[in-house]
């Protein structure tokens, strides 16, 4: 986001990031751990924003983290625990990048070839993610400009009226700021996550990156919108371009 761009050889993390990824589909904090919400958030992006997201398997990652969210509307961190507030966000905000991958996984679920070999998860496929971020100088950098902009392919690939629910219902607190779950006590970080989460879910059927959301997409009076956030960074968009524009310039 800052624009410093890797000298030639520097390392870059896409290879650790794939030996991370469990057999469940989701990421882990490192090789042979478990499949982690927070781990597979930050794992997703950081392919994304080196211009390597299709060296995962997409599909299972998919599949891992739309099951995570159960049936109280929130999302779960790990197979078989309970529902945490601030995996609105981790899990979500996973999602929310996977509405516009959906031409890789797409790739990546297509037959073999006639000539018998099969491309195996890791290799780099023909579609690459810089197909998806347009046209630009190429750097690193300008991924995360143009990510922002790509048109969302397919409608929420989770419950997101089921999340706000859960978020403004079971998270939030009425003295003011968020907590994990009911019983439990509001603090800064589940503050943060669950209005993060809360945005993500709210802007999860935006088409047009310069339109408002409809009234449908939004539980409770319109008022309640937030402002967008950047998928990739979680930062409120208007800072986000604010600060891409400083950089860029710098």
């Amino acid at each position: 986001m800052t624009g410093l761009s890797g000298k030639p050889g520097t390392y870059l993390p896409g290879s650790h990031f794939f030996r991370c990824q469990t057999y469940e589909g989701g990421i882990a904090g490192e090789p042979g751990s478990e499949a982690h919400g927070g781990y597979t958030f930050c794992g997703l992006a950081t392919m994304i924003l080196i211009n390597e997201a299709d060296r995962l398997d997409l599909s299972s990652l998919l599949d891992w983290v739309a099951f995570r969210q159960g049936v109280e509307g929130g999302f779960q961190g790990r197979t078989n625990k309970l529902v945490d507030g601030c995996y609105s966000f981790w899990q979500g905000g996973v999602l929310a990048l996977m509405q516009r991958l959906l031409l890789i996984v797409d790739k990546q679920l297509m037959p073999s070839s006639d000539n018998g070999e099969s491309s195996s998860i890791g290799s780099t496929c023909s579609i690459k993610s810089s197909d998806l971020v347009g046209q630009g100088s190429g750097k690193l950098s300008d991924i995360g400009f143009h990510f922002v902009k790509i048109y969302a392919e397919s409608v929420p690939l989770f419950h997101s009226i089921a999340l706000q629910q859960y978020i403004l219902l079971c998270s939030q607190v009425l003295e003011g700021g968020f907590k994990d779950k009911p019983g439990k006590y509001r603090d800064f970080y589940h503050s943060c996550y669950c209005l993060s989460g809360l945005s993500v879910s709210q802007y999860s059927w935006w088409k047009d990156a310069g339109a408002s959301p409809l009234p449908t997409a939004v539980l409770g009076p319109y008022c309640n919108l937030l402002e967008p956030i950047h998928p990739l960074y979680n930062v409120v968009l208007d800072r986000y371009h604010k600060s891409f524009d400083f950089f860029s310039t710098s």
